[in-house]
This record gives structure tokens, C-alpha cells and sequence, in this order.
């Protein structure tokens, strides 16, 4: 049988069965796992990032950890828990401060500002470099009030995640794709009625006869809509 555990035993509460230098070990590990988190979370792309920034979610996803286990396991000692603290805290202070006065590694670990939307057309080239599902584009449109993409004259994927979204002026409007799900369901590879149409790809819209097979000359993709104004 296990020795029962005596309450405020602060050898145990502090180092448990480990040497003092058993926490220099635990600061490498934890500026190990930063480094891994980090690079994880740079690879997986904005849609993993939104609202918070990747340093951010590092700092979280880290003193979470940390902070879990020694609350309620006897065996994992708080003087481990505090150098985790210490070393994530000084990793974060340190890559953000280099992020801030170094432009190229912002730009790597934060990512840039990316065009996904110009008027009225997905930038498809933009659009799939950054990993970023047609489907979720719609639903920030929709919920910022887009009913059509001729309504929209920018749309910027920012290093956050979050889809930054400038209108057309009244005016301006143009017909273009619709995004509501039941219009979008309606598409077709064969116009039977005359119109103008848009590509379900890219948003791309041109007068069309009946009785084509058209492809669209800027994606040369073969799903057409009826335009909506």
C-alpha cells in the first residue's frame, strides 16, 4: 500500500521526489513546448486564431496547462508549475517585443493582411493559399448583412482571423453570386434561360445566352447561378 499523503508536507508541495535541478529541466521542456505550440499554431493557419492573437493562445493554451494539474495532483510539485509560469511569461514578453521590432518574423508567425474579395469576385488564388473554406467566408458576409457579393467592394482576411468588410456604395451595386444557402443551391452547368449569371467559384458574373455549357473564363470552373441584384 501507498504511504498515505500528510497534508502541508512542503517538500513535497514544492519539489515532491525531485532535485532542485530537476527544474531546469522543466524550464527547457517548457520553452521546448512554447517553441512547438508556437509553430503549431502559425501552421494551422487564421481560422485557428480568430480574436486572439497566436502569442496569445500560446500564453493560454501554456498557463492552462500549467496552471491544471498541480492543483490537483499531490505528485506535481508547484515549484515545477512556477518555473512553467516564469519561462512562458519571459518567452511571450520576448517573441512578442521581437514580433513588434521585427517585421519578416511578424509577418511569418502572425501572418498578413490578405485580399479574399475585390469587387464583387473571390480572389481564388488569395482565397486558397490561406486555407479558408468558401463556406465560412459566407457566413461572416451573412452575418455582417451581405446577401449578394456585388454588394461587397473589399473584403481583407486580417492576421487574426477576422474578415475585415467594405461595401459598395448604394450606387454601385452590381448583381452578383448569392450566398444565401437556398439561392446558392439552385446553380447549374447548363443555362436555359437567358441572364446574367455568376460562377458559384468565383463570383465572376457575364451575360449568358440559352442553350450554353459556359465556363468561366476566370477560374474555368462550370457552376452557374442566376445573378441577384
Amino acid at each position: 500500500m501507498k504511504d498515505p499523503v500528510s497534508p502541508f508536507d512542503w517538500q513535497r508541495i514544492w519539489l515532491h521526489e525531485y532535485p532542485v535541478t530537476y527544474l531546469g529541466e522543466v524550464a527547457f521542456r517548457t520553452f521546448f513546448m512554447f517553441i512547438v505550440i508556437l509553430a503549431a499554431l502559425t501552421v494551422s493557419g487564421k481560422r485557428e486564431v480568430r480574436q486572439l492573437s497566436v502569442y496569445e493562445l500560446v500564453l493560454l493554451i501554456g498557463l492552462g496547462s500549467a496552471a491544471g494539474d498541480p492543483m490537483f495532483y499531490h505528485d506535481v510539485p508547484l515549484g515545477a508549475a512556477v518555473v512553467v509560469f516564469i519561462v512562458i511569461m519571459v518567452c511571450y514578453k520576448f517573441i512578442t517585443r521581437l514580433s513588434d521590432r521585427n517585421r519578416t518574423i511578424r509577418e511569418k508567425l502572425e501572418g498578413i493582411p490578405v485580399y479574399v474579395i475585390e469587387n464583387g469576385c473571390i480572389l481564388t488564388q488569395n482565397f486558397n493559399d490561406e486555407d479558408l473554406g468558401k463556406d465560412e467566408l459566407f457566413v461572416d458576409l451573412r452575418q455582417a448583412g451581405i446577401e449578394q457579393l456585388g454588394e461587397v467592394r473589399v473584403a481583407i482576411l486580417e492576421p487574426n482571423g477576422q474578415l475585415s468588410l467594405y461595401k459598395q456604395p448604394d450606387e454601385a451595386v452590381r448583381p452578383g453570386l448569392p450566398i444565401l444557402p437556398k439561392a446558392l443551391a439552385k446553380f447549374t452547368k447548363h443555362i436555359v434561360v437567358s441572364g446574367t449569371y455568376a460562377c458559384t467559384h468565383c463570383g465572376n458574373t457575364q451575360p449568358m445566352q440559352p442553350d450554353k455549357d459556359p465556363i468561366c473564363p476566370n477560374c474555368h470552373k462550370q457552376a452557374w447561378v442566376l445573378a441577384q441584384r
